[in-house]
């Protein structure tokens, strides 16, 4: 297994994307790219930890490579906005890629390089040495699966589902397939 840690905005939405794909064994929602120690989710909320609501994703890159991953990082988040996604505003929602070896930071700064000509507003996603990922509190995790009538699921990370089942179907668990 390989671990990727991606910050796309809100965790619940990035946690319930990269969970569909195959080769995925594992996706933890948690805060990544700051300076305090085993934050929660209030202090990362207030945007002063330096923290990125993040994921940590085990993948088997043999079904599943890097490269494939950060093309649906790039496709399901919109990596131009600053220290925001959607509704989402600070510092904890901002787009980051934080690699775990330099190979990872090698396709991570071609891919950043191949997707900016697709976008007319420059990416200012940050690609930066992993450091630390702190696991967020346990109602975080499966927080979509869980609590799909809820309207934040429902208005904001289901449309993100269902771009993901349009554009990487023949990339997503069967299970996930049918909603």
């Amino acid at each position: 297994m390989e671990i990727a840690t991606f910050a796309g905005g809100c965790f619940w939405c990035t946690e319930a994307i990269f969970k569909r794909l195959k080769g995925v064994e594992r996706v933890e929602s948690g805060y990544s790219g700051g300076e305090m120690d085993n934050p929660n989710y209030s202090a990362v909320s207030e945007g002063n930890t330096g923290h990125a609501e993040a994921v940590q994703i085990s993948f088997d890159a043999k079904i599943i490579p890097y490269g494939k991953l950060l093309e649906v990082f790039w496709a399901t988040h919109d990596p131009t906005t600053l220290n925001m996604q959607g509704n989402d505003i600070g510092t904890q929602y901002r787009s980051a890629i934080f690699f775990h070896s330099n190979k990872q930071k090698e396709i991570a700064e071609k891919s950043f390089l191949i997707h900016q000509r697709s976008y007319k507003d420059k990416i200012v996603t940050e690609i930066k040495p992993f450091e630390k990922f702190y696991k967020a509190e346990d109602y975080h995790q499966n927080y979509y699966d869980n609590n799909q009538s809820y309207p934040y699921c429902s208005f904001v990370i289901a449309p993100k589902v269902k771009k993901l089942l349009e554009k990487f179907g023949k990339e997503v668990k069967e299970e996930y397939k049918k909603n």
